[in-house]
């Protein structure tokens, strides 16, 4: 039997990782979210429902956000994912500015779902730098906190495009 390869870069980084059902290989059933926590220790991204409900396990796939719980590692071939451990400067070790409004309006507070909040901020605020707090809310309905209040998060994103909007 031929072996079957996929390539995936994660936060910069190429892998290729081979797909079978001997041990160390990617099984064709495992998903995203398993092969980025067991396979590459990238646990930041959580795994709550394991249907797509919650967002707790939301990376950014080529621009956008996505469950990664709900797809296949190997329908992601050759795409470019980012999770949550790809945010900060990888020279300075800085904080996304996204990550560092979380902190400073104390946006979070277990942390379980936060990365995966952080993640759809993330790719609303690539695609639309400047989003109304309805636009911020609509993007974060499918991420569910129960811990926090979420105008803490709407305040935290909305002062980042804010800060986006005064450089430009």
């Amino acid at each position: 039997m031929k072996s079957k390869y996929i390539k995936l870069n994660v936060n910069g980084q190429e892998y290729e990782f081979s797909v079978g059902t001997r041990f160390g290989e990617i099984l064709p059933s495992e998903t995203l979210s398993k092969t980025l926590r067991d396979k590459l220790s990238l646990t930041g991204s959580k795994e709550a429902c394991g249907e797509g409900a919650c967002g707790c396990c939301t990376v950014i796939m080529d621009g956008d956000a996505v469950t990664s719980c709900m797809l296949l590692t190997v329908e992601c071939d050759q795409k470019n994912i980012v999770t949550i451990e790809g945010l900060s400067d990888p020279k300075t070790g800085a904080l996304d500015p996204l990550q560092q409004a979380f902190i400073d309006d104390y946006a979070f507070q277990c942390g379980y779902c936060t990365p995966g909040i952080i993640m759809t901020s993330k790719a609303l605020l690539d695609k639309n730098p400047n989003p109304s707090k309805e636009e911020i809310a609509d993007a974060l309905s499918g991420n569910y906190c129960r811990c926090i209040s979420q105008y803490h998060v709407l305040d935290a994103v909305s002062h980042v495009a804010n800060a986006q909007r005064r450089k430009v």
